[in-house]
């Protein structure tokens, strides 16, 4: 059953309003099934901005590429990684937010915790990939309810892909990296937000992947300790955080192993380097 939602524009060019009192739903598509039903009031939507085609609306006024001189130019940098190794799948993020030039903030968690046997990496736009990544927690916990069993890797990336695919051309922007542990043993997909889907062993994302890559593949192997497969998460990191204006301020390490994902620890970046520059572990 479709949300029925009265739309009111007012004279002085306000936007429209939605009244919470004109959601209507089933109880079948908001109560028990759909397990939202003491957590949320009403179907969830978007509001829309009125013009005919959103999606060209957007390309108008924030596709710098196509014209240089639009009016928003989003700005993304980050660098994001995760491998696949004989213990599992590590995972290493910078925490730092940019607004062009602006450092907007030092300390953003760009790993979000899926389940315990999932995690997600966060490229882009920072809203959007908090956003659908949550959203698909939500469904990997009613795949585990309907099915008495976890989601594997595989299908939590693909419905993620599905999902943004259906978005593709209205704004999204997402460059994720779906990680976890299966009945197949480690597994690791990108996932970006034209729904573009990669299985793979090695993915870096972001304005210091680069970097990151130029680590990774010089020192990448299978059957790397954990110790050492945690070291070059780290380095890969570091590099990336030294050379791109960015990324930085510190590292977030993960590790997914059988029983699960662990936190493994935060890193000053900035201390890593006076570490390593002076005669350090390297």
């Amino acid at each position: 059953m479709q949300a029925q939602v009265q739309r009111r524009t007012f004279k002085s060019g306000m936007p429209p309003v939605v009244d919470d009192d004109d959601y209507h739903c089933s109880d079948a598509m908001w109560g028990s099934l759909a397990g939202f039903g003491s957590l949320v009031k009403g179907v969830p939507s978007f509001v829309i901005p009125s013009v005919p085609d959103p999606a060209a609306f957007l390309r108008l006024h924030t596709d710098d590429h196509a014209d240089p001189s639009c009016k928003i130019k989003i700005q993304h940098g980050t660098t994001t990684l995760a491998f696949r190794f004989q213990g599992g799948v590590i995972v290493a993020v910078d925490s730092r937010a940019t607004a062009g030039s602006y450092i907007a903030s030092g300390t953003v968690k760009k790993i979000i915790e899926i389940n315990p046997y999932l995690l997600g990496t966060m490229a882009g736009g920072a809203a959007d990939c908090q956003y659908w990544e949550t959203y698909l927690g939500v469904h990997c916990r009613l795949h585990e309810l309907r099915n008495r069993e976890r989601i594997s890797v595989s299908a939590a990336s693909k419905y993620l892909s599905n999902l943004v695919y259906s978005y593709k051309g209205m704004g999204l922007s997402m460059g994720t990296m779906i990680c976890g542990w299966d009945k197949t043993g480690p597994a690791l997909f990108y996932v970006d937000s034209d729904g573009t889907r990669l299985k793979g062993n090695i993915f870096s994302v972001g304005s210091g992947s680069t970097f990151a890559y130029g680590v990774l593949d010089q020192e990448y192997r299978w059957d790397l300790p954990d110790e050492e497969a945690q070291e070059l998460a780290r380095r890969s990191i570091y590099a990336a955080g030294h050379r791109d204006a960015f990324s930085g301020n510190t590292c977030n390490l993960y590790q997914v192993k059988e029983d699960g994902w662990q936190f493994i620890g935060n890193y000053d970046i900035t201390k890593l380097h006076y570490d390593w520059a002076w005669g350090g572990s390297w």
